[in-house]
């Protein structure tokens, strides 16, 4: 007797197979992970270094040349690439495809801590980061503009209170805010006048650092009472930088004011994002790996018109850029393929066989079966993406 004999004298017993295979499929069909392309290890690991005030070429010698030469002796490295810009180095180590990334970067770790102390000791602390080769770019891209409103005035809105709220959204890895320009208090030196007064940017950097500092003081206590000490020794306005003292000569006081401009501007100037030909401030919002993208993003559109309600009406947010929207369009456009080839192969069947009720069979057969497949997809660890879609089509 063979193995198939068993279910046609048993209908019943078939019926409850199939209704098993399509019940794992259908929670298969909920569970998997819709993505582009198939899922893979392909990360870089990021050490930045920054150095202020050094150009180029001092960078690449004594920063990027002497952390090169370890990070290189890590295992599971493909390549290296490096930059050396003013004031920052920047190694990107690429490693080889499924290697382990977290490994590779407790590895990489403990070679940039071995030449740590070689460094100058001007250099601040190498900043080390694993990318994925789908964190490139982020899964969706929102904008932020206003024609009323400054740039530093949307970048502390934003960091208040929407990239708080895009952050905490499930599935998100991070949202990171794109162009922006965050509060800072900008001494513009005059080189003129410094020259006329015999002042040098040393004698202003010390000053700065003299006289605008925060101090814990502490507390003081008594029998019944009990006192927080605080000290006001950071200033608040471009009045009071205007007003602190550079040098003094005898009798005469040279002030910040004589020798510079005080604004209250952005940290840097060095970034600027445009959309539609208006100046705005970006968010990206970057999907975990394991998380569906899809998903993510249509959370964040839920979240993003939650927002839109407590916005003020001078902020124009718009979505700029859904990554997800390809993917939507390409899975469709391989579903509703699998649609016409399952409706093409019934109607081949039914014209060979020139039996409506021979056709039944392939008709019941080749969905449970489809279904079924998609079972075997989480199985086995895939995901549903454009290559495994394509492969149900054969």
């Amino acid at each position: 007797m063979k193995f198939t004999d068993l279910f046609i004298r048993r209908p019943v017993v078939a019926l409850v197979v199939n209704l098993l295979i399509v019940i794992a499929g259908v929670q298969a069909i909920r569970s998997l992970n819709v993505r582009q392309y198939p899922r893979s290890e392909n990360a870089a690991i990021t050490v930045t270094t920054a150095y202020v005030g050094a150009n180029a070429d001092l960078v690449r010698g004594f920063i990027t040349t002497p952390l090169e030469r370890v990070i290189a002796s890590a295992d599971g490295i493909d390549y290296l690439e490096s930059e050396s810009h003013q004031s920052v180095s920047i190694i990107r180590a690429r490693l080889r495809l499924n290697y382990d990334s977290t490994k590779a970067l407790a590895e990489i770790g403990s070679k940039v801590d071995q030449v740590r102390g070689d460094l100058p000791p001007e250099a601040q602390v190498p900043v080390l980061n694993i990318e994925s080769a789908d964190s490139q770019f982020a899964s969706a891209y929102l904008s932020f503009s206003s024609e009323f409103l400054k740039q530093n005035e949307i970048t502390d809105y934003l960091v208040r209170v929407v990239q708080p709220r895009l952050t905490a959204v499930e599935g998100v890895q991070r949202a990171d805010i794109l162009g922006a320009r965050t509060f800072a208090m900008r001494i513009w030196l005059k080189p003129d006048r410094m020259a006329a007064l015999n002042v040098s940017p040393a004698q202003v950097q010390r000053a700065l650092a003299a006289n605008n500092y925060l101090a814990a003081v502490g507390q003081t206590k008594g029998q019944l009472v009990q006192v927080n000490l605080t000290a006001n020794t950071d200033l608040r306005s471009p009045q009071e930088f205007e007003q602190m003292v550079i040098r003094q000569d005898g009798q005469k006081s040279i002030h910040l004011r004589d020798v510079a401009d005080v604004v209250l501007g952005a940290e840097d100037y060095d970034t600027a994002v445009n959309f539609s030909g208006q100046t705005a401030v970006f968010i990206g919002v970057w999907s975990l790996p394991n998380a569906n993208s899809l998903d993510v993003i249509k959370r964040v559109r839920t979240e993003m018109d939650s927002l839109q309600k407590e916005i003020p009406q001078q902020i124009q947010a718009r979505l700029a850029y859904d990554g997800t929207a390809y993917i939507s369009s390409a899975i469709s456009e391989v579903v509703s393929t699998l649609r016409d080839t399952l409706i093409i192969v019934v109607v081949v069947i039914f014209l060979f066989l020139g039996s409506l009720r021979s056709a039944l069979v392939p008709v019941v057969a080749i969905p449970v079966s489809l279904i079924g497949g998609i079972f075997l997809i989480q199985v086995f660890g895939f995901t549903i993406n454009l290559l495994t879609l394509l492969a149900i089509v054969l």
